[in-house]
């Protein structure tokens, strides 16, 4: 391989995929992780219990018809990336804030501005939460009024059962879904189709 080589343009670039300069920047700079991460449900490995073909959550994105959900699982199932998914498919605005970090300060924030967003230009938010069974009572009880009037469609991921983490409130209000851990030579084979592209 030339060394000009090494570092020119892939093929599937987001410039080539109709994205805009600012998305393409954003998206050369991000580490090789990030940029390996699957963009779609055709790149998507696993899950196919709640995502094959047919399936209620697949049927639900391709349909725009998300309602709140809780991913749940151990870690490294997917979940992050299947909420991204899931914003970019419905064309959501993705808003993330973690259990660990965020207080109800920030959550107020993303509600307010999901709020706006939603009465000015009429674009829908994903609020994304990891790790959901970090946050206290009050802290899960401050999401219930904007999940239950739809001005943001929650999703949270947790590796813990959601019925004995996250409040009974807020879980009759979303449906869950169990992320599954992945099958070792599955796993091989898609790094090795990245790493190629």
């Amino acid at each position: 391989m030339a060394r000009d080589d090494l570092f020119s343009s892939s093929t599937t670039e987001p410039a080539e995929r109709g994205e805009s300069d600012v998305e393409a920047r954003v998206f050369r700079n991000q580490p090789l992780a990030a940029r390996m991460r699957p963009r779609d449900l055709t790149e998507y490995v696993g899950q196919t219990h709640i995502l094959g073909p047919g399936q209620l959550l697949r049927r639900a994105i391709e349909a725009d018809r998300i309602q709140s959900l809780i991913f749940y699982g151990p870690p490294g199932t997917g979940k992050t990336s299947l909420a991204q998914i899931i914003a970019r498919q419905t064309k959501s605005k993705f808003e993330r804030l973690s259990g660990v970090e965020s207080n109800v300060a920030d959550m107020r924030r993303v509600l307010s501005a999901a709020a706006n967003r939603l009465a000015n230009k009429g674009l829908s938010t994903i609020l994304f939460i990891d790790e959901i069974h970090r946050f206290n009572k009050a802290q899960q009880d401050v999401l219930l009024p904007d999940v239950e009037g739809g001005v943001v469609r929650l999703i949270g991921a947790t590796t813990h059962n959601p019925f004995f983490f996250v409040n009974s409130p807020l879980v009759s209000r979303i449906a869950d879904f169990r992320a599954e851990a992945f099958v070792r030579g599955r796993v091989d084979g898609v790094a090795a189709e990245r790493v190629t592209e």
